[in-house]
């Protein structure tokens, strides 16, 4: 990599060139705009598919395993992908470094959606058992396919995403603040539009055709939906894509030149030799972002099946108990786009309290607030447990108000935890030399790594102390008050990147 210029006694460069034009605060906001899309798919995910799993005929205690696709697909697709973006120039190729892999990782949650969505058609191809309360292989190996594909399609157009977003800020650190506040309202907003469409039941009557013989009203619902994720994933990925051009004067020199075979390193003994090179600082972030995590995944496996089980008392296993597990499930959806909005409000004003306080108190905060949430939700379930609900097994309204308000709150601490962790990742792999894609790539194995032991271990857990969500809840609620300590004492007043010092 060749040397950047200096400026030389006179304080002028040697060659003189006009100061760099920054790239508009628009075009930061077109550039986000594909983690609306994203999201949209992302928030169906979360909502629907651990019920749809269980209802292909996966017990309750191994619904988690499924889930262990997805981190480790993002284990390495994320890092890959990130450092062979990094080493692209922006000459050599006609979309820039990053925006080939954000349009190929969007197409690869396209046809995975299809493959999730027709997972229930496809599986009667290969001789499934149809009949209610079967269990339905077939099926279920389509669905396994296209949920990792999904999740490979995922992690390759977020991680670029972001670091297409340092690109075009220059790691200042203002304006990657704000670019990474636009990236949470994107997913704010998909997240609402994802969360409202799953609490929905009526698409089927939109899309009549999803109904068939192997698929009922629930299934049609669920590949309805996928069908406007691709809509608009190919809308906001038209806008990212085609709209907003590589800044020009940044990152051309971080590319590095084309190695030959013999002379390139291997990815992966890059990847982790980097880890040699981190400061404390460093690895604060990524302690702080794994316990952060141990909190959130058992919240985002088992949201709306909490709802549907614990608060409706419904169980997708058993046939008369089916439709109240699915309004429990819409109802949590319902709750999901509650948090959405208020995770869009928070982001608007997460920069104004990173400057006011400090971006490691925010953070710990928010982690404490996390863990409290956790807390309320076994409080909620314990009521819950313990009430009468009457001849019509409706449950009372205070409890869903009280399980509703839970999921709203948890909207702010979601927005910190999408932000602040990569505006610092982003800053502090700064001065080590590291591309911002590999950088965003070891950010996700502190996300992915915490997602594999919660992934292998929740649904066991929760089976060894009577099969409930509320033992994984109870490790959410300590991991997350552990790192907001961590967060409080080891990244104190934490700036979101250090201040440039100005060249004499």
């Amino acid at each position: 990599m060749p040397p950047p210029r200096r400026p030389n006694a006179g304080g002028t460069t040697s060659a003189a060139l006009p100061p760099p034009r920054k790239v508009p605060l628009r075009s930061l906001l077109r550039a986000a705009s594909v983690a609306c899309g994203v999201q949209f798919g992302w928030a169906l995910q979360l909502s629907l598919l651990t019920p749809y799993v269980q209802e292909l005929g996966i017990p309750h205690a191994f619904a988690s395993l499924v889930w262990l696709c997805g981190p480790l697909s993002g284990l390495l697709v994320q890092p890959l992908i990130g450092h062979l973006s990094d080493r692209i120039a922006p000459a050599d190729s006609p979309l820039g470094r990053r925006r080939p892999f954000i349009a190929a990782g969007a197409a690869s949650i396209a046809f995975s959606v299809l493959t999730v969505g027709f997972s229930a058609d496809l599986g009667r191809l290969f001789g499934d058992n149809i009949r209610p309360g079967s269990t339905r292989y077939g099926a279920i190996i389509v669905y396994m396919i296209g949920f990792w594909l999904l999740d490979v399609g995922n992690n390759a157009t977020q991680g670029p995403c972001r670091a297409f977003l340092a690109d075009l800020t220059e790691n200042d650190p203002r304006r990657t603040r704000i670019a990474n506040a636009y990236f949470s309202l994107f997913m704010a907003l998909g997240n609402i539009l994802g969360y409202a469409t799953g609490a929905y039941s009526g698409w089927y009557k939109i899309f009549p055709f999803t109904i068939t013989e192997s698929c009922g009203v629930s299934c049609a619902n669920l590949k309805s939906a996928f069908l406007l994720d691709i809509i608009i994933l190919a809308i906001t990925t038209y806008v990212t894509v085609v709209t907003v051009q590589d800044n020009p004067t940044f990152g051309s020199d971080e590319a590095a030149p084309r190695p030959s075979s013999h002379e390139e390193e291997a990815f992966l003994f890059e990847l982790f030799g980097s880890f040699k090179y981190f400061t404390m600082p460093v690895w604060m972030v990524l302690i702080v972002t794994s316990l952060t995590w141990i909190g959130w995944f058992p919240f985002i496996l088992f949201d709306t099946d909490w709802m549907g089980r614990e608060i409706y008392r419904g169980s997708p296993e058993i046939v008369a108990d089916t439709q109240k597990y699915h309004d429990g499930v819409r109802m949590g959806s319902f709750g999901l786009m509650l948090n959405s909005v208020l995770l869009g409000i928070t982001s608007v004003v997460t920069e104004k309290l990173c400057r006011k306080w400090g971006a490691g108190l925010v953070w710990g905060v928010s982690n404490i607030i996390m863990a409290l949430c956790f807390v309320a939700m076994l409080v909620i379930t314990y009521v819950a447990q313990n009430l009468d609900y009457g001849p019509s097994g409706a449950p009372p309204t205070g409890i869903v108000v009280a399980s509703l308000t839970v999921f709203t709150i948890l909207g702010a601490p979601l927005s910190i935890t999408y932000s602040i962790p990569y505006a610092m990742a982003t800053s502090r792999v700064e001065n080590l030399g590291l591309g911002q894609g590999l950088a965003m790539g070891i950010l996700n194995l502190s996300i992915v790594i915490p997602q594999i032991i919660v992934s292998l271990g929740s649904g066991p857990w929760d089976s060894l102390f009577g099969g409930g969500n509320a033992p994984s809840f109870w490790v959410a609620a300590a991991a997350s008050f552990i790192g907001g300590l961590v967060a409080i004492l080891g990244l104190p007043r934490a700036r979101i990147a250090p201040k440039k010092r100005s060249q004499r």
